[in-house]
C-alpha cells in the first residue's frame, strides 16, 4: 500500500466547461492544466493530471444523471466545481445557473465515489463566472 501524506494539496483555477448535446455528456475542466491519465466510474470519468489534481468530470447520460433537462444543460451559465479527494474518497460538488421558463435555477450535485487507486488527499476548485 502507498503511504500518502496527511497535508493537503490546494490548487484554484479557472475553469472550461462544454455539453455535448447530442451525447448527452458534460464536461468540467480546471483551464490550462493538462491531464495525465482518466479514472472511469459509473456514469463518469475523472481527469487526473501529473501533480495527481483532480482537473477535469466528464458525466455521461448528464441530463438524466443530475436530473436537469438537456436545455438547461447547453444554457449553463455560472459555474464552479470544487473536487477534493480525502483518504480515497472523492467528492465533487458542482455548482451552476441556467434558466427555466425565465427562472434561474441552481443545481448543486455532489458526486461521491470511493477510488480503486490511491490518489494524495487534494482540493481543487475552478470557476467560471
Amino acid at each position: 500500500m502507498i503511504e500518502m501524506a496527511s497535508e493537503y494539496k490546494h490548487l484554484n483555477k479557472l475553469g472550461e466547461y462544454d455539453y455535448d448535446y447530442s451525447n448527452d455528456v458534460l464536461f468540467f475542466k480546471v483551464k490550462d492544466r493538462e491531464y495525465s491519465r482518466s479514472i472511469e466510474l459509473d456514469d463518469l470519468v475523472v481527469d487526473i493530471d501529473k501533480e495527481n489534481f483532480v482537473v477535469g468530470v466528464q458525466i455521461f447520460d448528464a441530463s438524466e444523471f443530475l436530473r436537469v433537462s438537456k436545455e438547461n444543460l447547453r444554457n449553463v451559465r455560472r459555474w464552479k466545481m470544487q473536487a477534493s479527494v480525502d483518504q480515497n474518497t472523492l467528492e465533487v460538488r458542482l455548482m451552476f445557473q441556467t434558466i427555466y421558463r425565465n427562472k434561474l435555477i441552481e443545481p448543486r450535485p455532489i458526486i461521491i465515489q470511493q477510488l480503486k487507486e490511491p490518489l494524495p488527499d487534494s482540493k481543487v476548485v475552478a470557476t467560471i463566472s
